[in-house]
């Protein structure tokens, strides 16, 4: 625990935001739609898949996405659909995770919250363990059941 309140210190000090371990999931929730640029990891071209619908509703709310899925070339609007993070054009400021836990852990461990400190772990993507590696490593970290999909239908872009 004294790494993470460490780690937290740092941030604080440099002005980066708010302490994660200070904000509930709901603080997170808002601090992360503030931010524009997104990759959503395990989108799909596969319009009956909600990482497909999820990746859509960012685009329609004026979000810059990046689709990320090394099954895939394109997404269903033609758009480029990058193998990973490494190949995006642009850092996104949060990774919105849409892929077995196993793909998440994953990628956490290949990634650094100092380039991409926000994540987003939709139901279904994540345990206890995961969430515990991501705060520990530094990630600020939406979870507990929060759909972006349902979150950007009700409160539209932020």
């Amino acid at each position: 625990m004294n790494n993470l309140k460490e780690k937290e210190e740092e941030k604080k000090v440099k002005g980066l935001h708010l302490p994660s371990i200070f904000m509930n999931n709901e603080q997170k929730m808002k601090e992360l739609m503030n931010k524009r640029i997104w990759a959503i990891v395990g989108a799909t071209p596969n319009t009956e898949k909600i990482a497909n619908r999820i990746y859509h509703t960012f685009k329609n709310n004026g979000y810059e996405v990046f689709a990320v899925n090394p099954n895939y070339e394109k997404m269903d609007d033609g758009s480029k659909c990058y193998s990973c993070l490494e190949d995006l054009p642009k850092t996104p400021d949060c990774i919105d995770f849409v892929v077995p836990p196993a793909i998440t852990m994953k990628t956490l461990t290949e990634t650094d919250p100092d380039t991409i400190p926000n994540i987003w772990l939709q139901p279904g993507t994540y345990n206890d363990n995961i969430v515990k590696y991501a705060e520990e490593k530094g990630f600020t970290v939406v979870h507990e059941g929060a759909c972006a999909l349902v979150y950007l239908n009700l409160h539209g872009k932020q």
